[in-house]
């Protein structure tokens, strides 16, 4: 079962949890933090959406939305900056929300230096910075990638994609546009050449024809040339031309008396 199928699971659990809690804000309170602990939850914008879930918004448990709020679109270190005005973390929540760090990085740099992770994940040193991305984040399959030792970064070839910011979707939706625009152009530009490349083709096969044809012409024009040289020279031969030249030899003897 890949990722994407267990998020869905996961979500549709936790949004039916909190859906049927009704007038309890201690009760949801408790629903957000089982699923900000969850190992294998990383979305959490549909939860976020539901309407008693923001009707913690100004009520005693408030800080709990904010909490969800961080888990959907924060990271360990906007956490940090704002300990003092949120909930205390438990281990399983630190942890999630240093993958869901990771996915924010990974996001944004293809290429991340060992120097930058360990800063932004509280990681002491390189053996425990390995340790998470390959046990807490490959092995999980939330990321996948390279660890290059030699070069001190981890090289990204696949990151889950975290819940959209708010603003976010607009900013996708303008770059897709513009994407969009651009193939379209490109389209007319390919399917331009295409049909230049057929119309030199037909062209070519024009021209080849033409010379052909000239080719042919002038064969069987001088097949005809050669054909009547020979009829020419077989109509107009003397037969005794030789014997004609040899008898005009003994005549022209004869004219000379022997002195």
């Amino acid at each position: 079962m890949d990722i994407e199928q267990k998020q869905a699971e996961h979500i549709d659990h936790f949004v039916k949890q909190a859906s049927t809690i009704k007038g309890s804000s201690s009760y949801l309170a408790n629903v957000i933090v089982e699923a900000t602990s969850h190992p294998s939850l990383f979305a959490f914008s549909e939860i976020l959406s539901l309407p008693n879930i923001l009707e913690l918004q100004g009520t005693e448990h408030s800080i709990y939305l904010d909490l969800l709020q961080m888990f959907a679109h924060g990271t360990w270190s906007e956490y940090k900056s704002s300990a003092s005005n949120l909930p205390q973390l438990t281990p399983d929540q630190i942890l999630k929300l240093k993958q869901l760090t990771m996915l924010t990085l990974a996001e944004a740099n293809k290429v991340l230096s060992y120097d930058v992770l360990m800063h932004e994940l509280d990681v002491v040193n390189v053996r425990e910075l390995e340790d998470f991305l390959i046990n807490e984040c490959m092995y999980v399959g939330i990321v996948r990638g390279k660890l290059d030792q030699l070069r001190r970064c981890f090289e990204v070839q696949f990151a889950a994609g975290r819940d959209l910011r708010p603003g976010q979707l607009g900013n996708m939706i303008h770059t897709l546009s513009d994407w969009l625009g651009t193939s379209d152009n490109l389209l007319i530009s390919i399917q331009d050449k295409i049909k230049w490349a057929d119309t030199m083709s037909e062209l070519d096969k024009k021209h080849k024809k033409e010379n052909e044809e000239r080719l042919e012409e002038v064969k069987n024009a001088l097949s005809l040339k050669a054909d009547m040289d020979f009829r020419g020279h077989g109509l107009f031969a003397e037969p005794g031309g030789v014997m004609d030249y040899d008898e005009d030899r003994r005549s022209k003897r004869r004219r000379h008396p022997m002195g």
